[in-house]
């Protein structure tokens, strides 16, 4: 009997559809037989493990739960429901997967958030390159588009680069990754090159291209050079930083000091500890790191 009524449960909730709620997209379904009031919710599903999908999420956990908002049946409240995962979840969606102690995921908003000390990889294309690894305080999935956002005390990892910030935005289609609050960017020492650190107001990352553009107030110190000025754009293939808009380098052991010309730049080549002044402007490729649905 119980089989039966979790059966007429499951078709009723693949045919109604509460008006105004959310896209299809959104609709988590979580495998197993629950437990509980099957009509209102909540309900409880155990596992080895429990696994459920919501678009392109694959979500498994020990526990899971379903309810509806209060006084509104299950199968009426499809598109508002929320869902909750303990236990050893793991989320994966194409080349991301994601770990953490909790999920809770809402129909209504399409957010799945994860905390209990979450960290996520993202494996490129390339099996050559670097993987991206992500430990924050908490970790949100968006199912409507492939984008992850990171909050408190972020650590962004790949290769050589290490990334910190209060929040990191990351979109997995384009592999670009937006660093804010406080953020700065470490290239680790390697052979004869000493370690990198930038910092600006904003960092945004190309992980596949190894390419950073900063903005805001920026500062670049390999060794005994400072380099500062409002951008900088740098190539980490090519050891090649170009540093725009009141750009003025600093070398604190010879007290040597370089400044871009009004209508130019300053080059800075990490691989040599050299920088030199460009008469020409530079201009950064910006439209390569713009973020989804920015202009």
């Amino acid at each position: 009997m119980k089989k039966n009524l979790t059966l007429t449960l499951a078709l009723a909730a693949t045919t109604v559809l509460a008006q105004g709620s959310a896209p299809e997209s959104r609709i988590i379904n979580i495998q197993g037989a629950p437990r509980g009031d099957l009509r209102n919710g909540p309900l409880s599903f155990t596992g080895s493990p429990v696994k459920a999908t919501v678009s392109t999420l694959q979500i498994q956990a020990a526990q899971a739960s379903l309810a509806a908002p209060a006084g509104t049946p299950l199968i009426q409240a499809k598109g508002r429901r929320t869902s909750n995962f303990t236990g050893n979840v793991v989320v994966t969606r194409g080349r991301l997967t994601a770990k953490g102690g909790q999920l809770a995921y809402s129909e209504a908003t399409g957010q799945g958030v994860m905390g209990g000390g979450p960290s996520a990889t993202f494996v490129p294309a390339n099996r050559e390159d670097d993987p991206v690894n992500i430990s924050a305080g908490q970790m949100s999935l968006d199912v409507d588009n492939n984008v992850s956002t990171s909050t408190g005390t972020v650590l962004l990892r790949s290769g050589s680069q290490t990334g910190k910030a209060d929040r990191l935005t990351f979109d997995e289609d384009r592999e670009l990754a937006q660093l804010t609050g406080t953020p700065s960017l470490t290239r680790a020492a390697r052979g004869n090159q000493k370690e990198l650190v930038i910092t600006g107001q904003e960092v945004r990352a190309l992980t596949k291209t190894k390419t950073l553009y900063v903005r805001g107030g920026v500062r670049l110190v390999q060794g005994t050079l400072t380099t500062t000025g409002n951008a900088v754009y740098y190539d980490d293939r090519k050891n090649v930083a170009y540093v725009v808009g009141n750009a003025v380098s600093v070398d604190s052991r010879t007290k040597a000091t370089v400044r871009a010309p009004a209508s130019g730049a300053l080059e800075q080549r990490t691989d040599l500890a050299r920088v030199r002044a460009l008469n020409t402007a530079y201009k950064i490729p910006t439209e390569q790191f713009r973020l989804r649905g920015e202009n």
